[in-house]
């Protein structure tokens, strides 16, 4: 009966690991596709004349807190300042 209820336990969690990487499996296509996604939408704004390098900027900055964006400016102004820019 032992053997019984190993053997059991073993196929719940063969069917448990299997589930997690088949969950996995299907997330890492859903970004490839989303990845896939995003490069159509930068080589459509590329087409369009925008420069898709700042567009990548203005999209992480968007990401960030407003007051570290302007803490982060204002140092950078200072360092261009000193250096005569």
């Amino acid at each position: 009966m032992s053997d019984s209820s190993s053997d059991m336990s073993y196929r719940v969690t063969a069917d448990e690991l299997r589930h997690f990487i088949e969950r996995f499996e299907r997330l890492e296509s859903e970004k490839k596709d989303i990845a896939d996604q995003q490069k159509e939408v930068m080589a459509e704004a590329k087409a369009r004349g925008y420069d898709t390098k700042v567009m990548r900027k203005v999209i992480s900055l968007r990401k960030r807190d407003k007051d570290d964006i302007a803490e982060e400016e204002a140092v950078l102004e200072m360092y261009k300042e000193a250096l005569g820019m």
